[in-house]
């Protein structure tokens, strides 16, 4: 998608600038799919993504949303869904907050990054954000047995264990999502949601599977991975391989039933 396909949309877009500063945004979001339903098409370029179905899944399961108005039909709990995806992807308050201030130069600029491919997936961060509320919700406390975005040699340097097995002998500045401290374990935490195949996911269980084998040549140290998508059922042989040497591999279904705490001790 280009810019002249951006133009294809500006109408729609200029719409929900409306809901810019809204001080009841649901209701006014709601209000401009009554009247204009067409602008549910403009939703997904908001979240860099170019697809008009986006599959979600939170602790409350999954659902695949639709962007187009044939789905609404004037039928209340369907506007209820896409208020809900709004908020829990961030748009409302991007929307409500002035974090966007025009919607049409916000999209060209997304576009611009999905073209350059300089643009992470939301859903990556919105995993990570679901995983943390697990974290969380074990009696982890953040910054004092449970850590983000930390690097080996970070994790090195604050509890003394030689990681050296994982960064080729520290050539490789690897980063962890997360990071939990026990009594017992350190355990570096790797997370990801896909929502489309493609060798990212081949990329990413080969690496993986390599790098829980280096880990458990390590005392005192685990690695750990959630990840969850309809994309792996693309790559499911792939994951497989990664799936029977590596024993902590788990789903959002898995924290949803409380695998947190008996994985973390």
């Amino acid at each position: 998608m280009e810019n002249r396909n951006v133009d294809e949309i500006k109408i729609e877009l200029n719409i929900l600038n409306s809901l810019i500063g809204s001080r009841n945004i649901k209701e006014d979001f709601v209000n401009i799919l009554n009247r204009y339903p067409d602008t549910l098409k403009a939703i997904p370029i908001l979240l860099a993504k170019r697809e008009d179905e986006i599959y979600c899944q939170d602790e409350k399961g999954g659902y695949l949303y639709k962007f187009n108005s044939d789905v609404l039909n004037g039928e209340d709990c369907l506007y209820n869904d896409y208020c809900y995806f709004m908020e829990k992807t961030g748009l409302f308050d991007l929307l409500e907050n002035h974090l966007i201030h025009n919607l049409v130069d916000y999209v060209t600029g997304v576009e611009t990054g999905l073209d350059s491919n300089g643009r992470k997936n939301r859903g990556g961060h919105l995993m990570e954000d679901l995983v943390e509320k697990y974290i969380q919700e074990a009696g982890f406390v953040k910054d004092i047995n449970y850590y983000k975005e930390m690097y080996i040699a970070d994790i090195e340097e604050k509890w003394g264990i030689d990681l050296s097995a994982l960064s080729n002998q520290g050539k490789a500045a690897k980063r962890f999502d997360f990071v939990i401290k026990t009594n017992n374990q350190i355990y570096g935490i790797e997370t990801n949601f896909y929502t489309g195949g493609g060798s990212k996911l081949n990329e990413t269980a080969r690496s993986y599977k390599m790098l829980s084998q280096e880990a458990d040549t390590i005392e005192g140290f685990t690695f750990v991975w959630f990840t969850d998508g309809i994309g792996w059922k693309s790559a499911k042989g792939n994951l497989r391989e990664t799936f029977d040497v590596m024993d902590t591999i788990y789903s959002i279904d898995d924290m949803e039933n409380g695998i947190m705490k008996s994985v973390f001790k």
